[in-house]
């Protein structure tokens, strides 16, 4: 690296180079203290639910996948071989991402979405990609927004249940089934659910890195659970807290809308990559790191998106991106090269510390020990899939830290419509 971006580096606390094996063993940590109910950054939410033991067939379900910026909801068949088939599909926004929202019309703008859905199923798979607490009915309690989500009076509520009133509400049957669960679940299912021919795996593990971040994976011998030998447990990986944090971390941290919170999540998660990107690029050309013009220019800048960051890591020419054209105009060989190192290293930091989530959730599972029975990683989320050095370099991590150190084995893998399918096999399979 360039010493000049080194150096700004160090003057920052910008921790490039984390250790990946030191977080793992303080994720192992919080994760096994959450287990047992002691105080933890992670939630360690238990769902009460474990992969089908067989194939749905001939069913009917209603899907919402409700998270990030997007709200989708469709329904979802399963014909007599168990092959899924999508219909109805329909995207729209997020309640509570354009304004505050009280509780009330929260609920009542999501019926409002399912319109077209109207009692087409008894049953609903409801993947709400939030902290919730999963109830043995399969409804939740939410614990709390994440994704800068503004609708506070809906914390605390059973967000099943409140579904149910507006439905009815709006003039639906009231639906016998709704089943809570988030993405990171719904990835886990639909890989448990549709295996690849010729593969077994001995454990499953859902990773979302998209607008967020989050894990979810199969614990044995959970404590204290009376009927259950292993469960699904969602870690909340997002709100760990044990993270490097710079300086340009903490003043993005003080203007999002709950500072303090999801440390993990705002160093690692697309949401969170762009702005940051601009927090670090305007504090390098404070600091001169950049030519006159070229500082000037990206001191000038209001908002950087994921997608922006990402199309100079991709194409650092491309003269109708921002950095690119910006660059183009005013910049030197110089500016091109520190900028792709800070850009670089904010995406590098993402996927060491991705590796070291995914790590943990490989080691406390307790499988992998067989290379014909790898743990299976089923990965969701644009973040993880597109963004520049990402998904290669956690694979490298991965390889590194769990076959070659511990002799445990993995297959990341990615299923169409993987948050669909595994909210519909939520909403239809048997919890225990």
């Amino acid at each position: 690296m360039n010493n000049a971006v080194s150096a700004f580096f160090a003057r920052h606390d910008f921790c490039l180079h984390v250790d990946i094996n030191t977080i793992v063993d303080a994720l192992l940590y919080d994760m096994n203290n959450g287990l047992r109910g002691e105080k933890s950054d992670e939630d360690m939410i238990r769902t009460w639910m474990n992969p089908p033991s067989k194939q749905v067939a001939n069913r009917d379900v209603i899907v919402i996948d409700a998270g990030g910026t997007n709200f989708r909801s469709c329904l979802v068949k399963f014909d007599s071989h168990g092959k899924p088939s999508i219909a109805f599909m329909e995207k729209t926004v997020m309640p509570g991402v354009e304004k505050e929202l009280p509780r009330e019309a929260f609920f009542d703008q999501i019926a409002e979405n399912l319109e077209h859905l109207k009692n087409k199923s008894a049953s609903i798979g409801f993947c709400f990609s939030y902290p919730m607490e999963i109830t043995d009915d399969g409804d939740a309690v939410l614990i709390g927004f994440s994704k800068e989500v503004k609708a506070p009076e809906v914390v605390g509520c059973r967000i099943g249940k409140s579904l149910s009133d507006a439905l009815v509400k709006h003039g639906w049957k009231r639906p016998e089934r709704i089943t809570l669960l988030n993405d990171t679940v719904a990835a886990l299912l639909a890989g448990a659910a549709q295996p690849e021919t010729g593969n077994k795996f001995s454990s499953y593990i859902g990773l979302i890195l998209g607008t967020g971040m989050n894990t979810a994976y199969i614990q044995p011998d959970i404590p204290e659970v009376k009927g259950f030998k292993q469960q699904i447990v969602v870690c909340e990986s997002g709100k760990f807290s044990q993270v490097n944090r710079s300086d340009f971390d903490k003043a993005l941290d003080g203007r999002t809308v709950l500072p303090g919170t999801f440390l993990m999540e705002k160093i690692c998660s697309g949401g969170y990559l762009g702005p940051q990107s601009l927090e670090v690029l305007q504090g390098a050309a404070r600091d001169g790191l950049f030519s006159g013009k070229c500082a000037e220019k990206i001191l000038g800048l209001e908002k950087l998106t994921l997608i922006e960051m990402d199309e100079f890591l991709h194409r650092p020419y491309n003269t109708n991106a921002v950095i690119g054209a910006i660059c183009a105009e005013t910049g030197t060989p110089e500016d091109y090269d520190r900028i792709y190192q800070i850009l670089d290293a904010i995406v590098e930091r993402s996927a060491r510390y991705t590796a070291a989530i995914l790590s943990a959730a490989v080691i406390q599972s307790g499988k992998g020990t067989s290379g014909a029975e790898p743990v299976c990683i089923m990965c969701n989320g644009t973040t993880f899939h597109k963004t520049h050095g990402i998904k290669s370099r956690v694979y490298a991590y991965l390889d590194e830290i769990l076959t070659r150190r511990r002799g445990l084995y993995f297959k990341m893998t990615a299923v169409e419509n993987d948050i669909t399918l595994g909210a519909a096999v939520a909403g239809l399979i048997d919890r225990k």
